[in-house]
């Protein structure tokens, strides 16, 4: 039994929910690790299997002169398996796609299709996968922790800290300040990320800190897009996704969420 299990309150989120009918998130966990190892049979190379959705991703129905017949088939195999299995907890999307409001439908995150989450869920497994011993190994740490953890019953008392504000730890359920506990046995430095030009901030610690490790605990789209932009910049990602999207970008207004913490754990050690 879990030594947080009173706190994973099943939520729906506007898009998605890794609690889908359960009472936490771990057969979401177990799910998305035997699909990895399922597709890892027909193309064994990660980092082959992972540009290879970020390109469907890109581009569902014109995937390139270049890709082979053997990379459609084992597309093809991959879109129709995730949808098969992931639908699940992607029960929402549909729904919030048809009332997404024009002027919105530009934001891609907030556009995101059903087939993208399925996409974005297996990317984040196949990123922790090739990047977690070169984040590891990394001689400085931190993690962007989602603002929307935190307990909403009291006034935040987080303080401004060098990158993003930091948790003071005023409560004892706030998931914010149980992840910072966690992250901090492990030597990572927590922020709480509230907005920032995120791509400016990696290019400037990445010259402060050549040897760099980053992680991130934010809803699917968001954690799918920062680890491409880590990536990109030279700092090997690592990320766990929320149960659930209910801040107020999604919402009207922010509803506290949570993540798996036993999870996260287990990404770290």
């Amino acid at each position: 039994m879990s030594n947080h299990e009173k706190l994973y309150t099943p939520v729906q989120g506007k898009t998605y929910s890794l609690f889908a009918e359960g009472d936490d998130s771990e057969r979401y966990y177990t799910e998305i690790k035997r699909l990895a190892d399922a597709f890892l049979q027909r193309c064994p190379d990660e980092k082959r299997l992972l540009g290879l959705i970020q390109k469907v991703g890109k581009k569902p129905f014109l995937l390139g002169w270049k890709t082979t017949e053997a990379d459609r088939k084992t597309l093809q195999f991959v879109r129709e398996t995730l949808r098969q299995s992931l639908s699940i907890y992607t029960q929402n999307v549909s729904e919030h796609l048809k009332s997404l409001p024009l002027a919105k439908r530009a934001d891609s995150t907030l556009a995101t299709t059903e087939e993208k989450y399925h996409l974005y869920m297996l990317e984040i497994e196949l990123v922790n996968r090739i990047y977690r011993e070169e984040f590891k190994r990394a001689d400085y740490k931190f993690a962007l922790i989602a603002h929307c953890l935190r307990d909403f019953r009291p006034d935040c008392r987080s303080v401004k800290g060098d990158i993003e504000a930091v948790c003071r730890g005023c409560t004892e359920d706030c998931f914010i300040r149980l992840g910072s506990v966690l992250l901090e046995k492990y030597g990572i430095k927590p922020y709480i990320s509230v907005e920032m030009d995120q791509e400016r901030l990696f290019r400037r610690l990445k010259q402060e800190h050549p040897r760099i490790g980053a992680l991130g605990i934010a809803c699917i789209p968001e954690l799918a897009m920062g680890m491409r932009l880590c990536i990109r910049t030279g700092i090997p990602p690592v990320g766990i996704p929320l149960n659930a999207n209910r801040c107020a970008r999604w919402m009207s207004q922010a509803h506290e969420t949570s993540f798996n913490l036993e999870q996260l754990e287990e990404l770290l050690r």
